[in-house]
């Protein structure tokens, strides 16, 4: 069991058009699903490979790292199909991770994206792969989150995703996020992580 202001940092992207070249990627620090501490930024290529470094980076650099004790992620990707390696990052930051989506994600429509838009589409098909086995959490509106998880059993990332859900169907990490990173592109708020 984990204390209920367990220090969870979630990310999400904001928004970004085909021709951009980089796109800004928010985390935010939160007690549990209770309290905002901490917003972080950081940029990744639009449809780049460079995610797992770019938040390695972040997460090391930063002051607030000792305090941490798991990362999220709405989704595997950034900016597009840059696609974040769980288990590199999570031998780089020494830290557990999970991967959330509302829904089951489409794998074979994904491989075919990649295959049809990228030459190195192999080389990120195993990066997805690499995430592991997509779970289900049952939460406690009667609704689902999909995840997959490192460094983590799978009741423990099951707990930290219900803690962390206070507002919804998606925890406050990866809400805020979403929000504090729509509003730094649109000047405002909009639309669900």
């Amino acid at each position: 069991m984990f204390k209920s202001e367990i220090r969870i940092l979630g990310f999400d992207d904001a928004s970004f058009k085909r021709h951009d070249k980089k796109v800004a990627v928010i985390g935010v620090i939160y007690r549990g699903g209770s309290f905002l501490d901490v917003v972080l930024k950081t940029e990744v290529e639009v449809d780049g490979l460079d995610a797992t470094e770019r938040l390695t980076e972040l997460i090391n650099d930063s002051r607030h790292k000792p305090q941490l004790k798991v990362l999220m992620f709405d989704g595997i990707t950034l900016g597009g199909f840059n696609i974040i390696d769980i288990k590199k990052l999570y031998r780089q930051i020494e830290l557990p991770i999970i991967v959330i989506n509302r829904k089951h994600p489409d794998l074979e429509s994904v491989k075919s994206a990649l295959k049809n838009n990228f030459d190195d589409f192999e080389k990120r098909w195993k990066m997805l792969l690499n995430a592991g086995k997509i779970k289900v959490c049952e939460l406690r509106n009667l609704k689902k989150a999909y995840y997959q998880t490192i460094g983590l059993e799978d009741e423990e990332a099951e707990d930290i995703i219900r803690l962390s859900s206070t507002h919804g169907d998606i925890p406050e990490p990866l809400r805020v996020a979403h929000l504090i990173a729509t509003a730094i592109i649109k000047g405002e708020s909009s639309g669900r992580a």
